[in-house]
């Protein structure tokens, strides 16, 4: 965002909270729609359903598709009935279920209940597909062709739903069965002479099961660099398109669950300035609590080593070092083999190539991190204890990188989110353990 639209949007909140509405209305004449949904993120519930108001009516809709389901669901309740009737109408099918999901039963019902025959059964048809599933992502809105038609009359088909298909730059092509046969790129149909049946210039399409899980079916799209992925049920019957925004849309959700739950947080599915206090304060007080058990194992871990401490009470200085060392390399492990299912390189049946290769890494992490410990404690306190220090680096460097290196792929095994299983629950697992190898460590080479 520029100075310029920055400063428009200052405006915008300024007018907005001295009452200076016919300013507001002015300043939103000079804002992109973009930049209308950057200000209406900002703002409380209240404010957002009053500047939504003072929007143009063709700028208006294209501003509530840009917005968050939860959003939209916060609008609906602010507007009237015939302008959420009106607003409703306009989405296409695979936009109004994300927001019938954030309202009421009772609403959903009535807004349904509102809409033509043709568009009420698009968006049950929609709506009918398990949560999390592609089927719930697709448009059913599209253009086909089938092999025998010809160039000519396909270009023709296209052109009847330039106003309503989802995409015409990727047409499916189905036969009378509306089975999926193959696909054609506007591209090749351009080249083709108009005699020329869609059979001479189709390719051999891709597809995904309309019960496929939405992530993995938008990384397939992202991967092979696809505008469109044909969606079809399990007899091959053509049921919808994903189209390579949606995918995208999709990719940045599930980065964003992944980063807060690797981060010991639960996702916020709305913008941060837009998210109450309470909301944000149970997105992260469930797993503070979780965690603060878990570090309870540390405690008892010292508790059992009291002793141990009170003879050598220097070894108690190089705890957070160790602890600390050991919970970093075991995230780093985990961000990475997490990162690695996201795409698909990493699959559960490779959990003992992985284990193989993450031993080797953290050993070659430990022994170099342990001799520079080694090296340093050695000189300040001592060789005896320079060496307890350099070992037990060496040991949980080892162990940190197996463990965070196993658990998202155990997890995926699990069919949990590998995220869940990362960094929180790594940490204070090292914490405990690394402490036990730490003091077992220090009792063998110190003798005590």
């Amino acid at each position: 965002m520029t100075t310029r639209e920055d400063d428009f949007i200052t405006s915008v909140e300024d007018d907005l909270a001295e009452g200076r509405l016919t300013a507001a209305s002015r300043t939103l004449a000079g804002l992109s729609p973009v930049d209308v949904i950057d200000v209406l993120e900002r703002l409380g519930r209240r404010d957002r359903a009053v500047l939504y108001r003072l929007l143009p009516k063709d700028v208006a809709l294209e501003v509530f598709e840009g917005l968050d389901p939860v959003l939209q669901g916060e609008l609906v309740h602010a507007l009237q009935d015939d302008e959420v009737a009106r607003l409703f109408m306009d989405l296409d099918p695979d936009d109004r279920v994300p927001l019938l999901d954030e309202l009421p039963a009772k609403v959903a019902h009535r807004l349904l209940r509102g809409l033509p025959q043709h568009e009420r059964d698009m968006t049950s048809a929609v709506l009918g597909y398990p949560q999390r599933s592609i089927g719930r992502r697709m448009s059913p809105e599209y253009a086909t062709t089938s092999p025998g038609t010809t160039v000519g009359d396909t270009l023709q088909r296209i052109r009847l739903r330039l106003d309503d298909a989802e995409t015409i730059y990727t047409v499916p092509v189905v036969d009378h069965s509306r089975r999926l046969v193959g696909v054609v790129s506007l591209r090749d149909v351009l080249r083709a002479s108009p005699g020329d049946t869609i059979e001479s210039v189709m390719n051999e399409p891709f597809a995904v099961l309309a019960t496929a899980d939405a992530e993995l079916a938008a990384r397939e799209c992202a991967d092979r660099k696809l505008l469109a992925l044909p969606v079809t049920d399990n007899e091959s019957r053509l049921v919808g398109i994903l189209t390579v925004d949606d995918a995208l849309s999709i990719l940045e959700e599930a980065e964003s669950e992944d980063a807060a739950r690797s981060g010991g947080a639960e996702p916020l599915r709305r913008p941060y300035l837009a998210t109450p206090i309470t909301a944000v304060v149970r997105a992260r007080v469930v797993w503070l609590l979780a965690l603060a058990v878990g570090a309870s194992l540390t405690v008892q871990v010292l508790g059992v080593f009291e002793e141990t401490l009170e003879r050598m009470v220097v070894l108690s200085l190089f705890v957070p070092l160790l602890i600390g060392t050991g919970g970093n390399t075991g995230n780093q492990a985990a961000t990475t083999i997490t990162r690695a299912l996201a795409l698909d390189d990493v699959r559960p049946r490779d959990v003992l190539r992985v284990l193989g290769r993450e031993v080797r890494v953290g050993l070659l992490l430990g022994t170099l991190l342990g001799a520079l410990g080694l090296a340093v404690v050695g000189l300040l306190y001592g060789t005896d204890i320079g060496l307890v220090v350099g070992l037990t680096l060496v040991a949980v460097c080892t162990l940190a990188a197996s463990v965070g290196g196993v658990m998202p792929i155990v997890a995926r095994k699990l069919r949990v989110d590998p995220a869940v299983f990362s960094n929180p629950f790594i940490t204070t697992f090292i914490d405990a353990t690394g402490l036990i190898v730490y003091f077992l460590i220090a009792r063998a080479v110190l003798g005590i």
